[in-house]
C-alpha cells in the first residue's frame, strides 16, 4: 500500500522522556486525518545469560502500579551513543555486569498504533561482574535481581509471570538462537 504521507505535527506535551504531538496525515484518497503520536528516544535491552541462566530484574512500574519481571533495559538517552555501548551501560547500572559479547537478536516497535519507540534487544554473554552504577531512580534503588534458568523463564512467560513485551521477545529469541 502506498499513498499515505505525514504532513505536520503540533506539540501537545514535552515530558522527561516522551513528546506527545497531534500529527496530521493524508490518506491515499486525499482525506486529511489526525492521530495522537508519542515520540520516544528508543531503548536497548539485554538478555544477559550466565551458564544457561538469564539475569532478570523485578522493578516497580508506575504505569501499571505493579512490580514487573524484565530483562535489563534503558533509554537511548545519550546522543550518538552506539547501541552496544548503551546496552552495556544499562547492564552495569541495573545488574552489575559487563557483556564480553553482545549479539543483536532483534529490533522491535512496541506500540505501533501510537508510538515510534524502537527497542534493540541483545543477547549478552561472557558476562563479567562489576560494581553497579546506581542511579537516583526510586525504582532502580528498590530493584530485585535474580538469575533464572532460561527454560524456567520461558515457563514464567507461559504462566503470565513475565508480561513485559521486550522480555518475552528477548527470552524466546534467546531460546530459539
Amino acid at each position: 500500500m502506498t499513498g499515505f504521507r505525514a504532513l505536520d505535527e503540533d506539540p501537545i506535551y514535552q515530558g522527561y522522556v516522551i513528546e506527545v504531538v497531534k500529527g496530521r496525515f493524508e490518506g491515499p484518497d486525499g482525506v486529511i486525518f489526525e492521530r495522537d503520536v508519542i515520540h520516544h528516544p528508543g531503548a536497548v535491552a539485554v538478555v544477559p545469560v550466565i551458564d544457561g541462566r538469564v539475569v532478570l530484574v523485578r522493578q516497580y512500574r508506575s504505569a501499571l502500579d505493579a512490580h514487573i519481571w524484565e530483562i535489563p533495559a534503558g533509554l537511548r538517552d545519550v546522543a550518538g551513543e552506539p547501541l552496544e555501548v548503551a546496552a552495556n551501560r544499562e547492564l552495569v547500572e541495573e545488574v552489575g555486569f559487563v557483556a564480553g559479547s553482545l549479539e543483536l537478536l532483534t529490533s522491535v516497535h512496541n506500540s505501533v498504533g501510537f508510538c515510534d519507540e524502537q527497542i534493540h534487544i541483545f543477547l549478552g554473554t561472557d558476562l563479567a561482574a562489576t560494581e553497579r552504577v546506581l542511579t537516583d531512580s526510586p525504582e532502580e534503588l528498590d530493584m530485585e535481581i535474580r538469575q533464572v534458568p532460561l527454560l524456567d523463564a520461558e515457563q514464567m512467560i507461559v504462566r503470565g509471570e513475565i508480561t513485559d513485551a521486550k522480555t518475552v521477545i528477548g527470552i524466546l529469541a534467546s531460546l530459539r538462537r
